[in-house]
């Protein structure tokens, strides 16, 4: 997590603030790949150059949406503010992702992360809602929009 460290009164009053934007992370042909043979989706798009090239609008490879996706956990070490009191963070899971645009092979993404929504469930949970935009360095479009939740467990 960022640096920032907040107490839950703080955090929501962040609610519907931009909390910032990560640092680039690349997406080269060895991440590509790495990711094809982790996730066992080797599909030609995303490890064929040649064929990709020819056969696709992409003029290349582009990553799997997934990887993309996947970076969010990274992207959110940069961004998003330690809660004061949290014994764990579990992902909860996604609302209304959408893969707007694909990510070439040796581009750069980052995440843009807005706090959307803080609720408290019982005396020591918070839901969280992030609202985060992914974006390719050089391309008005976005790659990704999404809505993360995470629930993090407070200490009594």
């Amino acid at each position: 997590m960022s640096n920032n460290t907040l107490n839950v009164e703080q955090l929501q009053a962040k609610v519907g603030e931009d909390l910032g934007t990560s640092r680039w992370f690349p997406v080269d042909q060895s991440r590509i790949d790495a990711f094809a043979d982790l996730t066992e989706d080797p599909q030609w798009i995303h490890v064929d150059p040649e064929r990709a090239a020819k056969e696709t609008p992409f003029g290349g490879t582009i990553a799997h949406g997934f990887l993309s996706l996947s970076l969010l956990s990274a992207m959110a070490m940069d961004v998003v503010p330690s809660i004061q009191g949290t014994v764990m963070g579990i992902n909860y899971g996604f609302d209304k992702v959408r893969f707007l645009n694909p990510v070439r092979s040796g581009s750069k993404v980052r995440g843009n992360f807005k706090l959307a929504s803080v609720e408290p469930r019982g005396d020591n949970q918070l839901l969280i809602r992030y609202a985060i935009s992914v974006e390719i360095d050089g391309v008005d479009k976005p790659a990704i929009a999404c809505e993360w939740l995470s629930l993090i467990i407070l200490g009594e």
